[in-house]
């Protein structure tokens, strides 16, 4: 009986390894995906729609020789408009032009020394922006700065106490313009963003119509603009680029 069991044994022994041979293998587990990071392209054409507040400072200076000065006012009110260009990207580095139109509603006044118990007012009615950009890209968000041409289009009027406009001149004044942004791109056409500009329009001397059998008359005003708008793109090109 014992050399029987020792027989199986040995048989049971010799057979595992064949037995285990058919058996079917095991697969490797598969190895885990590889997920490439993503970076954002702001390279190609864009156009969107911007909306904010502006601020307008005028400065009168007199209306003949001798006189003095009629000052300054500031008056800040609501704009409006639009704007659109292209940018490249080099690496992180993002360059591009735009240009840009607003509307505006930036009226002041002030007390007129030339009509006693007047008034001088100023009415920004539209600006036009025409700029490069430089920025530095840190993946969707974008800083950057811009600079260039600022094109503001007024209205100046001198009114009586009674409120009777005597002397009128409408203003398009060229000037320079420098900026600072920041757009964050939200989807791979889509982004926002907050701008700051400052326009210098230097001094322009404005010739002001008066009512017929009186002589035109002339004042020099200078004139400085700030602006705060929100801004959203449309970017027109391909989707986000894999970094390998």
């Amino acid at each position: 009986m014992k050399k029987i069991v020792l027989a199986a044994t040995a048989a049971v022994a010799f057979a595992a390894p064949a037995l285990a041979a058919d058996l079917p293998q095991r697969m490797p587990a598969a190895a885990p995906a590889v997920v490439m990071p993503y970076i954002y392209d702001w390279t190609g054409f864009y156009i969107g729609g911007n909306g904010g507040y502006g601020s307008n400072r005028a400065c009168w200076g007199s209306f003949g020789g001798g006189l003095v000065p009629e000052g300054c006012n500031s008056k800040s009110g609501g704009m409006l408009g639009g704007q659109g260009g292209y940018r490249a990207q080099f690496g992180q580095f993002v360059v591009g032009v735009e240009a840009e139109g607003d509307w505006a509603n930036l009226r002041a006044s002030l007390p007129s020394i030339f009509v006693p118990g007047g008034i001088d007012s100023a009415k920004v009615t539209s600006v036009g922006l025409f700029t490069g950009q430089v920025g530095y890209a840190a993946n969707a968000a974008l800083f950057y700065l811009k600079g260039g041409a600022a094109l503001a289009n007024n209205n100046f009027l001198v009114q009586n106490a009674a409120g009777m406009g005597l002397y009128y001149a409408t203003s398009h004044k060229l000037g320079a313009t420098v900026g600072v942004g920041f757009e964050y791109g939200f989807t791979p056409n889509w982004s926002a963003g907050i701008e700051y500009d400052h326009l210098m329009m230097g001094n322009a001397n404005n010739s002001f119509s008066v009512p017929a059998g009186a002589a035109a008359v002339a004042n020099t005003i200078s004139q400085n603009i700030d602006m705060v708008t929100i801004r959203v793109n449309y970017k027109f090109g391909g989707p986000v680029v894999a970094r390998y």
